[in-house]
């Protein structure tokens, strides 16, 4: 499955769509990237995503804070970005360190600029099925199923991982199209067995090649959402790519997605407010 060839096309889509909204209000969409501290992950991924920002032709503020920064302080700069007109949509980096209550600067965020879908308003409206900003990994997910006309109906999903902004988010999104899902994690007994049930694998558990080829049943749908040192996902691709149907690679499959989802998602929320929406 070809996360780069779509996510490309939802870029140029977002980027005509930026144009037009500048054209009518002579305003850019403008993404705030928050970052604590100078993880070298952390920095190069929100250099990327400035740089898929400008190719969208959307404006972005980036704020710089030192790792020593506290909850409050986060909060308080989280929460003005939030309050500035200016400012359409904010991605807080994570992580933020472990001294920080990443939960609390995450919910200073404005749901209608919630463009990375991180907020409990977020989620609960994806639980809902009420408007808003989804997670941006899940809702990539979702396109890409979508693009290559996968069935979800009535279908049995497996989810691998529970975090907060990828595995319950995923698990939602699939439960509101009709599958049939079942979570799994570190204490799920027999993993093996349960991943053998599955129409749809979505890996999303930070286990580099954790699911083998053997784990998957003839036919699957395999979406790899892992990242780990050295582009290595959560499946053992050459193996599951022997049974599967379908399945995403590492690098080129989830990842593009996730970013063209959140560039998508600020000129949304952009055109929103601009509207008075």
């Amino acid at each position: 499955m070809d996360g780069t060839g779509l996510a490309r096309r939802i870029v140029a889509d977002a980027a005509a769509a930026a144009a037009d909204l500048r054209e009518r209000t002579s305003t850019s969409p403008c993404l705030a990237t928050v970052l604590v501290g100078e993880d070298p992950a952390s920095v190069t991924y929100v250099r990327m995503k400035q740089r898929r920002c400008a190719q969208a032709g959307i404006t972005s503020r980036h704020v710089a804070l030192p790792a020593s920064i506290g909850t409050s302080e986060l909060v308080d700069t989280v929460a003005g970005l939030s309050e500035d007109p200016s400012v359409h949509g904010i991605l807080l980096q994570h992580p933020v360190g472990r001294h920080i209550d990443e939960r609390a600067a995450f919910e200073a965020i404005a749901p209608h600029k919630d463009v990375d879908g991180v907020t409990m308003h977020s989620f609960a409206a994806m639980g809902f099925g009420e408007p808003g900003f989804v997670s941006c990994t899940p809702g990539g997910i979702m396109r890409l199923l979508d693009e290559y006309g996968v069935e979800l109906a009535g279908r049995h999903a497996v989810v691998i991982g529970r975090s907060a902004i990828l595995g319950k988010p995923a698990g939602m999104l699939l439960l509101a199209r009709n599958a049939t899902v079942t979570y799994c994690h570190s204490h799920t007994r027999d993993l093996s067995s349960m991943i053998r049930q599955a129409d749809i694998v979505v890996a999303a558990v930070g286990r580099p090649r954790l699911i083998k080829g053997d784990d998957i049943k003839p036919g699957a749908v395999v979406i790899d959402a892992g990242y780990n040192a050295g582009n290595v996902g959560d499946v053992d691709f050459d193996s599951a790519a022997a049974r599967a149907s379908l399945i995403t690679p590492v690098p080129g499959g989830v990842g593009p997605m996730t970013i063209a989802t959140l560039l998508a998602q600020t000129v949304e929320a952009a055109t929103r407010q601009l509207a008075g929406a």
